[in-house]
């Protein structure tokens, strides 16, 4: 079988690729090019050259073909600019969400499959594995890594059938240890390489300077609402559906001015996100103060003091239809289905026990237990036992 590997100069494609190596197929590396902007890079680092030369040296060792492709332009589209819109909304976006389904898993893929490769093959922390159902048909099942620590099956929530059925995902069976063990005992370059800690493909970057480039700073307030706020001590209505509860549960507060008291200035809200505590320079205060809401219109920051502040907290959120998302499209919820679920909001977050709802308009979450800082504009994800099942971008 023939597979491209989207080698990215990591430890963990480059074992990634030698594992397929071993497991005898024809192995070919194509190394992505995204965009690339030194002004917003920190300091002394050049990501995507000194990541090219290390997947050229991986591919020199291993002794498979090599070749980059340059995808600046496709991935300042897809990604970049989606980026500075959705922050300029007041929404929280994951760009490795959309890295992994806009371009590694679309026009990576594509390209892969144009070069005759049967298989694209990538260094994530996750499994994919099928079984067919009654009528014959394949179903590829998205799984968890191995790796609790590790597992990256959340960034791969938006992947379709037809994506995965054409994935390898060759370290989803181990551990990082075990990887970084491979990777030495042949000589790899990477071996000892530290992960990158950046946005995807860009490289370590200061998220706030990246943003200015096109989000303008505009002075603003930064109101505090105060724990014993009426407005959540207000009594909880009368219901007459489910459906009207979870709108209840899942709703953003409209903050006022006049709600709280005015305790500092930042620099525009676009630059901040829910839950968010540094770099707001607010002193004075027992607990930090944490982001509970924004008001893009007039540029103010609404901010409770402490982890337990009741404005940071949920039990609900809510997925409009038209951002529903099935992996496995066999198991969608029909007009008023609900099904047991474990969910996440973050990458790093441990998955929580909730029930999933589907209604004419929406989709929602309830929590077992009151979320922090659930932001619209990230991705929630859906699993039952280690496999993923779904998702869908927070309303």
């Amino acid at each position: 079988m023939k597979v491209v590997v989207g080698l990215s100069g990591g430890v963990d494609s480059s074992v990634a690729a030698y594992l397929l190596q071993q497991q005898g197929h024809e192995v070919v590396a194509l190394f992505m090019r995204n965009w690339n902007d030194a002004s917003v890079t920190l300091e002394d680092e050049c990501p995507w050259i000194e990541d090219s030369n290390d997947a050229l040296m991986v591919a020199q060792k291993l002794g498979i073909p090599f070749q980059v492709i340059d995808m600046s332009e496709l991935y300042k589209e897809r990604i970049v600019d989606y980026m500075f819109d959705e922050y300029q909304k007041g929404r929280t976006p994951n760009p490795d969400v959309l890295c992994n389904r806009e371009v590694k898993f679309d026009v990576f893929m594509k390209t892969a499959m144009s070069l005759g490769a049967d298989k694209v093959a990538t260094g994530h922390y996750a499994r994919v594995s099928s079984t067919f159902d009654e009528n014959g048909k394949e179903i590829f099942h998205l799984l968890a890594g191995k790796d609790n620590n590790k597992d990256q099956s959340y960034f791969l929530c938006q992947l379709s059938q037809d994506q995965l059925s054409k994935a390898l995902f060759p370290i989803g069976e181990l551990t990082k240890p075990e990887v970084r063990k491979i990777a030495k005992e042949i000589g790899l370059v990477t071996a000892d390489k530290k992960d990158s800690q950046g946005l995807c493909f860009i490289g370590k970057v200061s998220l706030p300077q990246f943003l200015q480039q096109q989000l303008v700073p505009k002075e603003g307030e930064i109101v505090e609402i105060f724990k014993d706020s009426p407005l959540f001590s207000a009594e909880k209505p009368e219901f007459s559906s489910k459906e009207e509860e979870l709108e209840f549960l899942s709703r953003k507060i409209n903050y006022k001015k006049s709600d709280g008291k005015v305790i500092g200035k930042h620099q525009g809200a676009q630059f901040f996100t829910i839950g968010q505590s540094k770099g707001l320079g607010i002193g004075g205060h027992k607990e930090s103060c944490f982001i509970i809401s924004r008001d893009m219109e007039n540029n103010i920051i609404f901010v409770g003091e402490g982890h337990s502040s009741p404005g940071l907290h949920k039990k609900a959120l809510k997925i409009d239809n038209s951002e529903v998302h099935w992996v496995r499209e066999d198991m969608q919820l029909e007009n008023g289905e609900s099904m047991e679920v474990m969910a996440r909001f973050r990458y790093r977050q441990s998955l929580q026990k909730a029930v999933l709802y589907q209604f004419e308009n929406a989709a929602y979450i309830e929590f077992e237990e009151p979320q922090s800082a659930i932001a619209e504009g990230q991705f929630a994800a859906w699993y039952i036992g280690e496999e993923l099942i779904g998702s869908g971008v927070i309303a």
